[in-house]
């Protein structure tokens, strides 16, 4: 018994001996190794921040998603399952064998990336060693092609590639988090140790866009590419008193939530990144030009009788002589000798100053990722045929956002107001680069460009009065002008307060017609004049001293 005692006092002091070397001694060394086998730092993924058009709708959401990712040193002990990994993930097994075969010195690599929810499922089923399904969120964009141009997409990792995503990506991207967690031999996590950094989200934009208006424009200028069988085309709404864009469209367009789709012919915004010899749109700037010099009025008249004029070894002409004419007349017959004759009388300086302060030759406000600036030479390069060409829309390129300011800050009574894509609170200042005098006299010139008797009638908007300049210029090809044509026009609604501003642009209309007030003009016309309902805007086309129907007629007695 004695013997028996000593051997288990023995055997138990060498326990307790252990237990203090384990515990005491070896303490650090062995949590650390535990450590090292069982905890490991993750990153908590953050969610990237919403984009919503002015009115709180959704146009760009995060949305959750699970991505497949292994250890391929872990999971070649188990290549007899590949094949269920394989079914469950719907690959084909000789390619996933081959890349994790050709994988086997790294410890992570992703298998499949944004995987829906339930399609993962299959994969958490099999508890395969070496295999994890991690959490990740995708872009899903609601309104897709509608509104494609003006958001662009993101790439894969969820950053901004193009468009609204790219320019606000700062914005919108969050800052992923870290935490460690205890996972388990097959690297499923257990529980949560600590938060290393703390995921900071993504902050929503609320953009300037109206899906509606956006929608409207889309609608329409999809239908006129259609039925002219033009090549492409573009069209810019703005809001007069603030400067947004309400909406920005471009045909062919492209559905952001199919990458396939994902290739620069068709994810480029036209309507900021192609510039196009503005043709007749141009005039009116010009005029504005002669009018702030103080040699020309409202009444101011010239002679083009001729219908034509030589500048240089430039012929003028027009296609119908327009004779002895006013302004007015200039503008809404769209004369090129009337124009040419203007700009001939100006100072070179006068026109490039007004056209540079309309924003002409430089980038917008806008932000837009590849915007261009267009080309307007200056002045000191100018001899009487680039005057001449000017003064008609060639010689100069612009792109449609441009023209769309312009045009915004000609019914701003020149006042000259940023380009924003974002929501604006409040009112905004801006800069007068044309005298109040000039643009009111200029809108009210450009009525009788949608008058019947104008080039631009199917501009019209029953119950609103607009004011608008239709144009068509020629496209530049290899060794000189081609037969191909651009359909442009641009203009202001309604013209007694203008609160709309928009240009649409036709390119390389092929059905027959070319001439932007054919098939430009119309497009304006169901676009703005859809937008000025919608915003519930007052008509202004109404005669107020109309009898009221609902008093009772009053009669006098004749004796």
């Amino acid at each position: 018994m004695f013997v028996l005692y000593g051997i288990l006092a023995t055997a138990g002091a060498g326990l307790l001996a252990r237990a203090v070397d384990l515990q005491l001694v070896h303490n650090q060394f062995l949590v650390g190794q535990g450590d090292q086998r069982f905890i490991r730092e993750v990153a908590s993924v953050a969610h990237r921040g919403m984009i919503l058009d002015r009115n709180g709708e959704p146009m760009a959401v995060s949305t959750p998603v699970d991505s497949v990712t292994a250890n391929p040193k872990v999971l070649s002990q188990v290549a007899d399952q590949w094949p269920l990994l394989a079914q469950a993930m719907n690959k084909n097994r000789e390619e996933l064998a081959g890349r994790l075969a050709s994988n086997q010195d790294r410890s992570f690599i992703y298998l499949a990336r944004h995987m829906k929810p339930t399609d993962a499922v299959a994969v958490k089923k099999l508890a395969m060693p070496g295999v994890s399904v991690e959490r990740e969120y995708r872009r899903y964009y609601p309104s897709g092609e509608v509104a494609g141009h003006v958001l662009g997409f993101t790439s894969i990792e969820d950053v901004g590639q193009e468009g609204t995503e790219r320019a606000f990506d700062e914005w919108l991207s969050g800052e992923d988090g870290r935490k460690r967690v205890i996972q388990d031999r097959m690297g499923r996590k257990v529980e949560d140790v600590e938060s290393i950094r703390a995921t900071r989200p993504g902050k929503d934009l609320r953009m300037s866009i109206d899906l509606r208006i956006q929608y409207l424009a889309y609608r329409e200028l999809k239908a006129a590419i259609r039925d002219q069988k033009a090549r492409s085309g573009s069209m810019v709404v703005m809001d007069v008193t603030t400067g947004e864009v309400l909406a920005m469209v471009n045909q062919p367009t492209f559905n952001p939530n199919d990458r396939e789709q994902f290739s620069p012919a068709m994810y480029r915004n036209r309507a900021s990144t192609d510039m196009l010899e503005p043709g007749s749109s141009i005039k009116p700037f010009v005029v504005a030009a002669a009018l702030e010099s103080g040699r020309y009025d409202e009444n101011s008249r010239l002679d083009a009788s001729a219908g034509f004029l030589r500048v240089g070894t430039l012929n003028v002409e027009d296609e119908h002589p327009i004779g002895v004419a006013n302004l007015e007349t200039i503008l809404a017959k769209s004369s090129n000798v009337g124009m040419s004759m203007i700009a001939l009388s100006l100072e070179p300086q006068q026109i490039w100053s007004t056209l540079r302060h309309l924003g002409f030759g430089q980038v917008t406000s806008s932000r837009f990722p590849g915007e261009s600036a267009g080309v307007l030479t200056n002045y000191a390069n100018w001899r009487p045929v680039t005057i001449a060409t000017i003064s008609y829309g060639y010689s100069l390129s612009v792109t449609p956002l441009q023209l769309a300011h312009a045009y915004a800050t000609l019914g701003a009574m020149g006042v000259s107001r940023p380009v924003s894509l974002t929501k604006v609170e409040g009112p905004v200042a801006g800069e007068r680069v044309l005298s109040e005098k000039t643009a009111r006299t200029l809108v009210k010139l450009l009525e009788s460009v949608v008058s019947p008797v104008g080039t631009g009638k199917q501009a019209a908007i029953p119950g609103y009065r607009v004011a608008g300049k239709t144009g068509t210029a020629k496209k530049a090809g290899i060794g000189g002008y081609s037969s191909a044509h651009v359909g442009v026009f641009g203009g202001v609604a309604p013209a007694s307060n203008p609160r709309l501003a928009a240009v649409v642009v036709i390119d390389d209309p092929s059905a027959g017609r070319y001439y932007g007030g054919d098939v430009a003009a119309p497009v304006f016309s169901a676009v703005v004049g859809g937008s000025l309902r919608l915003m519930g805007i007052k008509p202004d086309d109404i005669d107020d001293s109309r009898q009221d129907p609902f008093q009772p007629v009053q009669t006098l007695a004749r004796r």
